[in-house]
Formats: structure tokens, C-alpha cells, sequence
């Protein structure tokens, strides 16, 4: 079983409202081969939902309380990107999951590249909370780009 970012399997889940879907994604779920989540809706964010990016640090920081994710009005929404990744992470655990294929640059899912915090579309090197917390804990985690690649 693999784990996929709701917004891939075709889910309007993304903080506009749309989704991301990949046709191929949503052939897998439908196959019951994957299972789509979304973090920031399990970490009690509505959508649509202002964007959010991680300020001060990586999602390494802010798992470490060391670093914040606000959103583009300044509000703090920290506590449902790190509960959200908590619940993907127990999720993961209690289906025994051992790969995601999660949304590229978000500041849940992203791997390899974030935005910068400004919100001026400016990438960095780092991860999106989810990404790290499941990084860490030993599930591998590639982006869309590169599941697009190997298939």
C-alpha cells in the first residue's frame, strides 16, 4: 500500500480548493493499491485555507519547535501542520506503509524543494513538514515528478 497526497488522487483539498491530480495516482487509488490523505485537513485546517509557508528555519525546525509555519496573514497555523503530519505518520504506521508519493513545494508534503517563507514564489532545499516527520521515521517519500519518472 502506498500513501498519496489527497490533492494527487484528484481531491480538492489543495488551500484553493482545487487538487493536483495525476491520473495515474488516481488509477492506483482506485485499484486500491494507494490511499490519499491530506495533512493540513487532518490537522483541522478548513479548505479553501489561506497558503501557508515555513518561516525561520526547515520542517526539521519546526518539528523541533524551533521554526513556524504562518500563513500569508502572519497567522501561526504550526500546531495543525505538526498534528496533521502526526496523524499521516500514525496512519502510515497502523497500515503499515512504507512509501508516499506526496505534492512537490508544499510546506506539508514537499521534498527537495519549499518555498522560502516570503511568499515572494521563491524556492529552497528542504522538505514540508509531513515529508520530514515520515523522512525521519523511515518512510520513503518521493514527489510526483519522480514517481512520473520511474513509471
Amino acid at each position: 500500500m502506498i500513501l498519496v497526497s489527497a490533492c494527487l488522487a484528484g481531491i480538492c483539498c489543495k488551500y484553493d480548493g482545487g487538487n493536483n491530480g495525476i491520473p495515474l495516482i488516481k488509477e492506483l487509488v482506485r485499484q486500491g493499491k494507494a490511499i490519499p490523505l491530506c495533512p493540513e485537513q487532518l490537522g483541522g485546517l478548513p479548505t479553501p485555507r489561506m497558503p501557508a509557508e515555513i518561516k525561520g528555519g526547515s520542517a526539521r525546525d519546526v518539528l523541533q519547535g524551533k521554526a513556524l509555519v504562518v500563513r500569508k496573514d502572519g497567522a501561526d497555523v504550526t500546531e495543525n501542520f505538526i498534528r496533521g503530519a502526526g496523524e499521516v505518520l500514525k496512519f502510515c504506521r497502523e497500515m503499515g506503509i512504507r512509501c508516499a508519493i506526496l505534492k512537490s513545494k508544499s510546506p506539508s508534503c514537499g521534498k527537495g524543494l519549499v518555498y522560502d517563507g516570503t511568499f515572494s514564489g521563491k524556492l529552497v532545499e528542504g522538505n514540508g513538514v509531513t515529508a520530514q516527520l515520515l523522512i525521519d521515521s523511515g518512510i520513503e517519500v518521493m514527489t510526483e515528478e519522480e514517481f512520473k519518472k520511474i513509471c
